[in-house]
């Protein structure tokens, strides 16, 4: 007598994460359909993340009108949704355990004492690395940085192909936790990918030099790396990425097929 295979989990897990700081614009629909499509494509699951962890940049009501604008587009996930603000815990233990293994430190220094060393970055101005071998503090307020030693990273994007980046050169020792407690993007995103399973990563391209930090986060957290493709981003009539920083003109929920059809010949659909 044959016994009826267990349930196999799927092999495809997406996501779409948005943060609450506006309106969904053009360019977060593309992302958001390019995930969705590509998902749906390989017969996975989509999930969806809500990025809150920064309160500052946060606008009023803005999750809510993203899941709603989401819905009035058709978009259907997988899941219940993840909370960023609910995972401090995982994100912490994730810190504790970079600094015992000694990946991470405390840090000290200002914008300003950091703009003097005058090292410049693919995203500006390079950590020297003045508190990688300090004692730690024990009263004044501190930041936690991630070593980034002396590693290069190289992965395979599926639409940009392959790519390397040795990250102390390139980005220096990057905070995984801001001196006013909050945690940083590149330590949340990776906890909260392995934490959801997910397999697939299509985002856009502005987040493509931050793959490598994330990857390199995986590693030490002894995290599987997910496979990513990266988007092309939609600029504006300056050559400008399209953000919610720049007033992007948010989507118009009400008619959104024209929308819909935009984004999906901006993907090179028809």
């Amino acid at each position: 007598m044959k016994t009826m295979p267990l349930h196999k989990q799927p092999v495809y897990i997406g996501r779409f994460a948005p943060s609450p700081s506006g309106p969904l614009h053009f360019g977060s629909l593309v992302a958001a359909m390019g995930s969705y499509l590509d998902a749906r494509t390989h017969q996975g699951q989509w999930l969806l993340r809500m990025e809150d962890l920064d309160p500052p940049r946060e606008k009023p009501g803005a999750a809510d009108d993203i899941l709603r604008t989401l819905e009035a587009f058709g978009f259907q996930w997988d899941a219940s949704i993840l909370y960023q603000s609910t995972r401090t815990l995982a994100y912490q233990e994730a810190v504790d355990t970079l600094i015992q293994a000694g990946h991470a430190y405390p840090c000290t220094c200002s914008r300003k004492q950091i703009a003097e060393s005058g090292l410049i970055g693919i995203e500006g101005h390079i950590y020297p690395g003045t508190c990688r071998n300090r004692p730690a503090p024990t009263r004044q307020r501190f930041a936690i940085r991630f070593n980034t030693e002396s590693h290069t990273v190289t992965f395979i994007d599926r639409i940009h192909g392959h790519l390397t980046q040795h990250i102390a050169s390139e980005m220096g020792d990057f905070i995984i936790k801001r001196i006013d407690g909050l945690f940083a993007y590149q330590l949340s995103v990776v906890v909260d990918d392995a934490y959801q399973g997910i397999t697939h990563v299509v985002r856009g391209a502005d987040l493509l030099h931050s793959t490598p930090r994330q990857i390199m986060l995986q590693q030490r957290l002894h995290l599987e790396t997910p496979s990513y493709a990266h988007l092309p981003l939609v600029m504006d009539e300056n050559g400008k990425k399209l953000s919610k920083q720049t007033q992007a003109h948010r989507v118009d929920k009400k008619k959104p097929l024209p929308e819909l059809i935009a984004a999906f010949e901006f993907l090179g659909q028809q």
